[in-house]
């Protein structure tokens, strides 16, 4: 590969040519030469687009795509194929397809199916085995080959002590548990925030009180054993403080938030529509923002767009029913941009590799091209068409986004939207 990618601006606090813009030449997948005007003695491909600008390459820190065994929601072949055209060189992929990955033969099986792909897949193995809650997983084993972190998607542990002997178990190897956090007992059979709303609509709620329980417990836990701890996709206000509290303390605590909670709160419910019955469920407008400080703050240390495609025959059902999560890839980036300034979404759509121990690869010569492409002006509606994925479970449908993502450029491919 021989590339040019002309009059760019790098976002990239680590770069030493950050807010500059400049060219960039690629030669067999590492950054040769940056600089203003670059003369093409390499008889280089060359590409140019209207405002572009380029970051290190996005990293998703929670991704479900259904295979194996759900291929009917999500492959894998095309879910990286989605991840790439949303700007995203690497994904973090959940465990929960059928069977479990939660071995080390599943943690192979994924990532063979990935080789090749511009994005990279980082698989995340099962803390327990079948994601039941009762027995620990082969986690030393499905670290040796390649499993970043340990954890049952959207299953909260409710055994003390199996979390307290996993926290200390995977120091030994410097793993990285995570912990869902939220109270089955308190959730009962709740379907939407406790609430204003939740009332009025005459739906169970499930209390704020349910997450923020939870997490206080695994924070004590984390204190007690030490190691490091991600608590994925919090919703509310009291959480973040907690969170917070924990780090002023010096515990290896990292978090992260959706998408969706940044951009929508329970009022979307009033229709009743399945596209917003996500987990942990929408939250109030006070939530919301609490949320949005938090990332301002630095107490939340990533966004994803914790995408969790459903086919239909589990979203078009009465509300109470159906199952919860959204698809998020292909909105992500242009519904944080309505939220955010642009250097933190790029900030909060990088800084999760390090938690996640992934090799950063800043803008820099001599290093790997590893790097996100976009636009940060422009309006556009978020339609049917905008959605790649084989699911179509978009909560986003109809919303306005800013921006536009060109695609990437990572393990020596272009890929581009």
């Amino acid at each position: 590969m021989k590339l040019i990618i002309r009059e760019a601006k790098i976002i990239d606090s680590k770069s030493p040519f950050h807010n500059k813009t400049v060219d960039i030449l690629i030669i067999d997948g590492f950054i040769k030469k940056i600089g203003t005007s670059l003369a093409n003695k390499e008889n280089a491909d060359e590409i140019k687009l209207d405002n572009l600008h380029v970051s290190q390459g996005w990293f998703d820190s929670s991704v479900t795509l259904g295979e194996p065994g759900f291929e009917e929601r999500e492959t894998i072949e095309n879910g990286l194929s989605v991840a790439a055209k949303s700007g995203f060189t690497a994904i973090a992929l959940q465990p929960n397809s059928f069977p479990i990955i939660d071995n080390q033969s599943q943690i192979n099986f994924v990532q063979n199916k990935a080789n090749g792909s511009a994005t990279q897949l980082f698989p995340i193995g099962a803390l327990t085995k079948g994601s039941e809650g009762n027995d620990m997983a082969e986690l030393f084993d499905m670290k040796k080959v390649g499993a970043v972190a340990f954890g049952d998607y959207n299953k909260s542990q409710n055994n003390a002590n199996l979390l307290k002997i996993a926290l200390q178990y995977v120091q030994d190897f410097d793993g990285l548990v995570i912990a869902f956090s939220q109270d089955e007992k308190i959730k009962g059979n709740g379907v939407a925030n406790e609430g204003i709303v939740s009332t009025r609509l005459g739906l169970k709620g499930i209390p704020n009180l349910a997450e923020e329980l939870q997490i206080a417990r695994n924070l004590f836990l984390l204190e007690y054993t030490g190691g490091k701890l991600h608590i994925p996709t919090v919703s509310t206000a009291k959480s973040v403080q907690l969170i917070k509290e924990a780090k002023a303390k010096g515990l290896k605590v990292s978090c992260s938030v959706a998408v969706h909670h940044l951009v929508m709160t329970d009022e979307k419910l009033e229709g009743f529509d399945t596209r917003f019955k996500v987990t942990p469920p929408l939250r109030t407008e006070e939530d919301r923002k609490a949320l949005l400080e938090g990332i301002l703050d630095n107490t939340i240390d990533m966004i994803t767009s914790d995408h969790n495609p459903m086919d239909i025959e589990h979203k078009k059902m009465e509300f109470d029913m159906a199952k919860n999560g959204t698809i998020g890839l292909e909105s992500a980036y242009g519904a944080l941009m309505t939220v955010l300034p642009l250097e933190k979404v790029i900030e909060k759509l990088t800084a999760g590799k390090t938690a996640f121990g992934i090799k950063n690869q800043p803008i820099e010569e001599g290093l790997k091209a590893n790097i996100s492409l976009f636009n940060p002006e422009g309006q556009s509606i978020f339609t049917k068409e905008s959605i790649l994925s084989k699911s179509k479970n978009s909560a986003f449908l109809g919303m306005e986004m800013k921006g536009k993502v060109y695609g990437i450029l990572n393990q020596e491919k272009l890929i581009l939207a």
